[in-house]
């Protein structure tokens, strides 16, 4: 697979007809590896419509907020035809890591954050993509320095997928008048000032005028917030 001409071919395409595309070449070896953003909700949605039975997965991590687990609920009742799943850490793992590290490492250190990431995301995640080929995400251009460089179709390198980001050049007002014209549930985090919602001890409300990003790991620099799951070489 050319990743570069195959960015050529799809440039100016919608997410709709990449998804299309990509739901029948890669049919039975893709999934949509959904965090429940908005981004990911509009992809579910997109999904849904394009091909009722396609995977959606996330992860649990044990340390979710109660309006995200209403949020898995209320999707998974919307379509119920999806094949949706959850993944959850391995309970060793976790409890090796607090045993050693106590309750909330994450604080300590950078190297203690990413090794609960690691527990609690990344174990899981390649549990997930066993027997496929591309994997879907709601990554978008302007959601943070780290995805500057990001186009909608890439070759993951750590985990040996193809990576499809349909939303890569939509803003958040876009994401924002899809999920209402068509009614997609949300997190209802995002009417609490939460524009990005992932674990409870790690995220928080921004104020006015903050990054969209801030609120995630908000004691780190803005060039390290990345769980992993989103990692370039």
């Amino acid at each position: 697979m050319n990743i570069e001409q195959l960015n050529l071919q799809f440039a100016g395409a919608s997410p709709q007809q990449l998804l299309e595309y990509f739901l029948k070449e890669y049919k039975g070896r893709i999934a949509l590896a959904s965090s429940l953003s908005i981004e990911d909700q509009m992809i579910t949605d997109i999904l849904a419509k394009t091909d009722p039975t396609a995977r959606v997965f996330t992860l649990d991590t044990g340390r979710l907020f109660p309006e995200t687990y209403s949020l898995i609920d209320r999707t998974r009742q919307k379509y119920p035809d999806l094949h949706f799943e959850v993944f959850f850490p391995e309970a060793a793992e976790v409890e090796k890591m607090v045993a050693e590290k106590g309750i909330n490492p994450f604080y300590e250190s950078i190297e203690q954050r990413k090794r609960c990431c690691e527990v609690r995301k990344m174990q899981p995640l390649r549990r997930a993509f066993q027997g496929l080929d591309l994997w879907i995400c709601g990554l978008r251009r302007e959601q943070s320095v780290t995805r500057a460089g990001m186009q909608a179709i890439e070759w993951d390198e750590t985990n040996g997928l193809v990576k499809l980001n349909p939303l890569i050049e939509y803003s958040e007002q876009a994401v924002w008048t899809y999920i209402r014209e068509h009614h997609v549930p949300y997190n209802k985090l995002h009417d609490k000032g939460f524009p990005s919602i992932g674990c409870q001890p790690c995220t928080r409300a921004v104020q006015p005028g903050e990054d969209i990003r801030a609120g995630r790991w908000w004691w780190e620099n803005p060039e390290h917030k990345e769980c992993g799951l989103h990692a370039r070489r």
